[in-house]
């Protein structure tokens, strides 16, 4: 364990300061909290390898059907190829050959046939939704997710799960069971999270249209990632029943279910299926608000506000002249744009990690307890497992020096007590009535904004938490926000990125140059952002936008 501190300290590259401070906590019993998380007991790897088998099993059994029936089940031929190369599937859902032949029966539904991959923590019965951790391996769901009724229904066909990473968490995609989900792009690179086998999935040519979920931009860093697009509507627009959240309580910065597509024609095809009488039905807490067809096929011109930094977090090279390069085309066919700036946004980083750990991470601890500790996710747990005097200590120490470490050892100290949750609640609905009123200030329809970009060598996105404001502010807000694919990384791009210093020239600055660094040719995509309850207008600026940049290819 010793060992594994010294290996922390020099892969972030601390300074001495730091690493000092740092080695305190091997006198303080964290090692020991520690060793018991990340403890592999013989049962845990038992529990491992037949969750390994089942899957070996489904795959294997899988292959044999499709030399069974060859033509109708094609596309699963060419899933397991895409697997096998990317390692993005959980499980084959083997009852998807069952309703083959019942799907005939359906035929007036909007996914008629259309085969749907799902990811892992999307409730499917008689299946684990395993969200990468042990506690919840063979703990099969007894009914479908309202939305795998629905897509059935609609006589769509879900016939896989796909990874995630350990505890949900994170924006990578590995865990001890199912191993690291790669990018269809470059084996190198992660697939991003935590819809990461999705991204792969969809990515990589195995499937049309995905079900993915999203509390920090877990479809939209994936898709963003991976070259396709994705979609996080308003939390409560979709329904969440049968959904399995990483830390289900939280309430601050809201989750969504959502789709991942190769194109925004098949994201608002998804939503209009999904937003029917049939979901309205089965989870009457969603407001019975169906899809409108009409805002998404106007031709209105749009008030595009408009960022290319948010102040926080340098974006790469290719960020940036991705929004500058759709800005102009957008501009080109006669929309107007005005300059948008996220409020108070250091304070906000704090507000949506405080949020999001409001417990101190005690919820993701407690679920990894038993468990070995995923190599992607062991540098983002360490701190989480200090003891909150030492969080506080050290966050009071290093906020001269290094400010943004100091904000987020505070924020995993968690809020405390019930009265301090109100608070954290009310700093969260001041936040997002004031950005309403900037937003109508300036007086837009909608938002064009950098995704983080490109993919990241593996390794790096545990390392990297500052970067996470480009899409959890969304989540914060509970924005619509969805991404296009519009450019790929240049030789200029990685060029001027050997110049990137970053805003605060801290350790984050310098591991986000490493992340990124490597990435020619690798897909870059911009964020299309609407106000609350507006998908119909976010998918509408994402098509134009999808639009654009294939007229300008011509």
């Amino acid at each position: 364990n010793m060992e594994y501190k010294k290996e922390v300290l020099q892969e972030a590259k601390m300074d001495c300061w730091t690493a000092a401070l740092l080695t305190i906590v091997a006198g303080v019993g964290t090692l020991l909290l520690l060793r018991r998380v990340v403890s592999s007991h013989p049962e845990a790897k038992e529990k491992i390898q037949r969750a390994r088998n089942r899957r070996t099993e489904s795959l294997r059994r899988a292959e044999e059907a499709v030399i069974r029936y060859k033509q109708s089940v094609r596309d699963e031929l060419v899933t397991l190829a895409v697997h096998k190369k990317l390692n993005c599937c959980t499980e084959i859902l083997l009852e998807s050959l069952d309703q083959l032949e019942t799907v005939g029966s359906n035929k007036e539904g909007l996914l008629y046939g259309v085969p749907v991959s799902i990811k892992d923590n999307c409730g499917y019965k008689g299946h684990d939704s395993s969200c990468g951790v042990l506690l919840h391996l063979e703990q099969p769901v007894q009914e479908d997710a309202v939305l795998v009724q629905v897509l059935k229904k609609q006589g769509a066909i879900p016939f896989v799960k796909t990874n995630v990473p350990q505890g949900l968490l994170s924006y990578d995609c590995s865990n001890p069971m199912y191993g690291q989900t790669v990018n269809p792009h470059n084996l190198q690179k992660t697939s991003g999270g935590s819809s990461g086998g999705e991204g792969a999935l969809i990515g990589g040519g195995g499937s049309l249209l995905g079900i993915g979920s999203d509390i920090g931009g877990s479809i939209r860093i994936p898709a963003s990632f991976c070259g396709i697009c994705g979609f996080k509507p308003t939390a409560g627009r979709l329904s969440s029943q049968g959904f399995q959240a990483a830390c289900r309580g939280q309430k601050s910065v809201p989750s969504t279910p959502g789709p991942i597509a190769r194109d925004v024609d098949s994201l608002a095809l998804c939503m209009q299926a999904l937003l029917c009488d049939h979901m309205f039905s089965l989870d009457p807490t969603v407001p019975p608000l169906p899809f409108n067809m009409q805002i998404y096929q106007s031709s209105k011109p749009l008030r595009i506000g408009y960022l290319e930094c948010d102040g926080f977090q340098q974006p790469s090279p290719s960020m940036v002249r991705s929004v500058r390069e759709v800005k102009a085309l957008l501009e080109q066919a006669g929309h107007t744009f005005v300059p948008f700036q996220p409020l108070r946004i250091d304070a906000t980083f704090e507000l949506m990690l405080e949020g999001v750990l409001a417990d101190g991470a005690t919820t993701l601890i407690q679920k990894l307890v038993g468990s070995p500790l995923d190599p992607t996710i062991k540098q983002q747990i360490l701190p989480y497992t200090f003891p909150v005097w030492l969080k506080k200590t050290l966050s009071f120490l290093l906020k001269p020096w290094f400010p943004r470490t100091s904000i987020f050892l505070r924020a995993l100290c968690g809020v405390g007590s019930v009265p301090k949750l109100w608070k954290q609640h009310a700093a969260v609905e001041d936040y997002i009535k004031d950005t309403i009123a900037h937003w109508r200030r300036c007086n837009i329809d909608v938002l064009l904004c950098p995704v983080i970009a490109p993919a990241y060598n593996l390794l790096y996105c545990a390392k990297i938490s500052t970067v996470a404001t480009y899409t959890m502010l969304y989540n914060l807000l509970n924005f619509p926000a969805g991404v296009v694919p519009v450019t790929t990384v240049t030789k200029e791009d990685e060029e001027e990125l050997k110049y990137y210093e970053g805003i605060y020239q801290d350790v984050y600055d310098k591991l986000f140059k490493e992340a990124v660094t490597g990435g020619e040719g690798l897909p870059v995509a911009v964020q299309c952002v609407a106000l609350p309850w507006q998908e119909e207008l976010c998918l509408r600026f994402m098509k134009e936008v999808e639009q654009l940049v294939k007229q300008s290819r011509k």
